[in-house]
């Protein structure tokens, strides 16, 4: 195959095309001798390294980090950006306010429960999110009028954030290419009058990220299946869904069934594919307290993060004046991406084996009482070779036996796990597998046990608990239906991967999009970005100018909205509103700062405002609930199966936790009536022969989309995003040495072909066979068609690359 050198920018093919992507990371769209298409980017160039974050000319570094996590590193962190965004008086006071008990607001980070015997419940990049949002910088009509859109596609996803917040709604006028300003009157009549006048409802598209609060979730599913759609797509379809439908299928509940207090509970604690302290920082005071109870504590990822060895928690003060390092590990193993189902499956068949000549190995009274298929469990464990397990796990058996050991000896055992369980082909499999494993010894309803997966953004699970499925189910819709005399559709909608192929395609014309940065977000960015260029209208609810602004539509509005930090006052005077944690804790949140700007809107008055414009006939008291979301909570306590007194019980210290049948070994919702044991075959993970499989991950400095600054501190990286970790003797067998240019090109499975350019390598402690970088710059690997069969979620920690030393 010829391709052909590639200059910055597009080739003579794409520089006409409309809405061709003239951002930091230049492409080419180029075809071989064999007509195969290949998709071209370049890294590095004359404006020096940085991907998606701030251009920089500052020479890159690579050190190992031997320090513990959080500590004095983490106080430096937040001092320097408290004084960079010029808010030392309002960030630190959010350090008192932040995740309290007692009317302060919630992280708008990660979904990490509150703790209510810590005074200073926080993080160093919960603070980072909390101060990017409270920024005196300001987004204005005199910037959109200095700025055509154009212009704006060069800038770089961190330079477009760093404006700063967003003042007023915008309209995209294509004659002049620039955003004017819009009344909100006008901005709800232009969304209420392009829904009104499509074909089907189903040319809509109702797209959340995890910062919707469950009122404002409540009232936008609502508002979208009043108008006739299931067509919610959320960002659970790439990071959870996984999760969800294998402990469905499991245990009948989407969700895990283990809470805080479990945690601190248990003998054993597995913490599978997860960064923890860059993506759920306060994990590590957990991971601290069960270490000094004595829990034996086991990390399992491919890589060996920095957060897995030690800590200093800084809000201990007398752990921080002595540094005092914590362990937070008591056995790092290290599987290959994919591999944690085998390895699982090694436990189960270590168990089994010992069962033989020790019955307390397993507990037959639970399996027998409480779960179905054992028998067909156990007949698929023996016939499981060690070979291939070892094989597929990349773990010895030697390795596996120690495990299992620990297993064995733990009477309370607690498995939790992230995205790099759950993004892969097989990752409903490997959920239910970790389920099978937990059922084995009874490890399901009693304390400190139970499956917990890690989530991401602060109310990603109450999204899903309040409504937004394109899945939903019968009972859900038939609520939704009795309590507001409705006529709601039951079919399944549009998720994610489905909203973009739909949008290519033409069949849906409008999206609406409450938060987050989906144009980055997604994989396939540029299939993307034509897509989304080829909507009526693009209506975009934020906080700050993003790249998803810069792909317009038709027609185009930025609608900003109040920050999770933000007083909400409304006609009954000031609000609050609610978030479910990772763990099921429903607690409200209270905004202590004045708004960015006096045009602001709450999501809840946005929706209100869209929802009326769109049914203006609806007998749904819209405006009610938007002068007073208590009304609107008395009726998610009608529709929400634990939910019952929520205005009461949402007020209370800590909130509440949502009933989980599962957590009471009632498994009334499986089709079985009881715990299921699943009894898939293991996959193949090998990429095969000279090729590996790449994990795009974040960095340190960074949240979902938003990129702080181009370090990674925990890696030892400084100051260059655009890099490939790999294993020393892959990076030897390929004459690639530290710190050189390399090519990585991956097939999608339609066999088009993607190739990133000038990226440096790195070496790593990963397993031989793998390599990773970073995520938004990396999904440009990822095609639209390269998600799992099993999730629909795209498949960002398994993409088949190689790697090439550029000449």
């Amino acid at each position: 195959m010829t391709v052909h050198p590639h200059v910055r920018g597009q080739s003579d093919e794409t520089a006409s095309a409309p809405g061709a992507h003239k951002g930091p990371l230049g492409s080419s769209y180029l075809r071989g001798l064999t007509g195969q298409l290949v998709t071209e980017w370049n890294a590095d160039g004359e404006e020096g390294q940085g991907g998606y974050g701030p251009r920089t000319h500052r020479p890159f570094s690579h050190k190992a980090y031997h320090h513990p996590a959080a500590g004095y590193g983490a106080a430096l962190s937040v001092s320097q950006v408290l004084a960079k965004e010029r808010e030392p008086i309002e960030g630190a006071r959010s350090i008192f306010t932040m995740n309290q008990t007692d009317g302060g607001f919630d992280c708008p980070g990660c979904a990490w429960p509150d703790d209510p015997d810590v005074s200073m419940d926080i993080c160093e990049n919960g603070i980072k999110h909390v101060t990017w949002e409270m920024t005196p910088k300001r987004t204005t009509r005199e910037f959109f009028a200095k700025h055509s859109v154009t212009e704006l596609e060069s800038w770089t996803d961190h330079d477009l954030e760093k404006v700063g917040r967003l003042t007023e709604p915008m309209s995209y006028d294509a004659e002049s290419d620039h955003y004017i300003p819009i009344t909100w009157e006008d901005a709800f009549a232009m969304v209420g009058d392009t829904l009104r006048g499509l074909d089907s409802p189903h040319e809509a598209t109702f797209y959340t990220s995890g910062r919707l609060s469950n009122e404002a979730t409540f009232l936008y599913q609502l508002w979208a299946r009043e108008f006739g759609t299931n067509n919610l797509p959320d960002c659970s379809n790439m990071c959870h869904e996984a999760s969800g439908r294998a402990l469905t299928a499991s245990l009948g509940t989407g969700k895990g069934t283990a809470d805080l207090n479990d945690w601190l509970q248990a003998d054993l604690l597995f913490v599978m594919g997860v960064n923890a302290g860059s993506n759920a920082p306060r994990m590590l005071t957990a991971l601290a307290e069960a270490e000094r109870k004595g829990t034996k504590i086991v990390h399992i990822n491919p890589i060996i993060e920095g957060a897995t060895n030690g800590t200093i928690v800084p809000h201990e003060i007398d752990q921080m004046m002595m540094a005092k390092v914590t362990r937070t590990s008591s056995l790092n193993l290290q599987v290959r991406p994919g591999g944690d189902m085998a390895l699982m499956r090694g436990i189960g068949k270590r168990l089994v084996e010992l069962s033989e000549n020790d019955p307390e190995a397993i507990d037959h009274a639970f399996l027998e009482e409480y779960t179905h298929d054992f028998e067909a469990y156990r007949t698929l464990v023996d016939q499981t070779s060690w070979e291939d397990i070892e094989e597929q796990s990349g773990v010895s058996k030697g390795q596996i036996m120690q495990l299992a050991n620990l297993y064995r000896e733990s009477n309370k055992t607690l498995i939790s796990w992230c995205l790099g369980v759950s993004q892969h082909e097989h990752g409903v499999d490997t959920v239910r597998e970790i389920v099978n494993l937990l059922m084995l010894r009874g490890n399901l309803g009693k304390n400190g046990v139970g499956p917990s997966p890690v989530r991401g953004h602060s109310n990603v699970q109450g999204n899903r608990t309040c409504g937004i499925d394109h899945r939903p189910s019968k009972d859900f819709i038939e609520k939704i239906n009795n309590v507001f005399g409705l006529n709601a559709p039951t079919e399944h909608g549009l998720d994610t991967v489905s909203s973009i192929e739909a949008m290519h395609e033409g069949s849906v014309k409008v999206f609406v999009s409450l938060g987050g940065n989906f144009v980055r977000a997604v994989p396939d960015p540029e299939y993307t970005e034509r897509a989304m260029r080829k909507l009526d209208l693009n209506v975009q609810v934020s906080t700050k100018l993003n790249r998803s602004h810069i792909v317009h539509g038709k027609k185009s509005l930025i609608l900003p909205c109040l920050g999770r930090s933000e007083k909400d006052v409304q006609a009954s005077g000031e609000q609050c509103v609610s978030a479910e944690d990772a763990m099921s804790m429903v607690h409200a949140s209270f905004g202590m700062k004045k708004p960015a700007s006096p045009h602001l809107l709450s999501e809840m008055a946005i929706l209100g405002g869209m929802a009326r414009a769109t049914l203006p006939d609806s007998t749904t008291p819209f405006e009610k609930y938007v002068d007073n979301y208590d009304e609107i909570r008395d009726v998610m306590a009608e529709v929400l199966p634990g939910f019952e007194n929520f205005n009461e019980r949402v007020r209370q210290p800590a909130g509440f936790r949502i009933y989980q049948a599962a957590r009471e070994l009632d498994f009334s919702k499986t089709p079985t009536g009881r715990a299921n044991f699943s009894t898939a075959e293991l996959p193949q993970v090998d990429p095969g022969e000279g090729k590996l499989v790449l994990q795009t991950m974040r960095s340190h400095d960074q949240w979902n989309t938003t990129i702080y600054s181009n370090n990674d501190r925990y890696r030892g990286i400084k100051n260059i995003r655009t890099l490939v970790f790999m294993n020393p003797d892959d990076m030897r067998a390929r004459g690639i040495q530290e710190g050189d240019f390399v090519s990585i090109t991956s097939t999608s499975k339609l066999g088009i072909m993607r190739r990133l350019n000038k990226y440096r390598a790195f070496a790593k402690d990963i397993p031989q066979g793998s390599a990773a970088g970073y995520m938004p710059e990396m999904n440009v690997l990822i095609g639209i068609e390269d998600y799992s069969t099993q999730s629909e979620q795209p498949l960002m920690k398994s993409q088949h690359v190689t790697i090439e030393l550029e000449k």
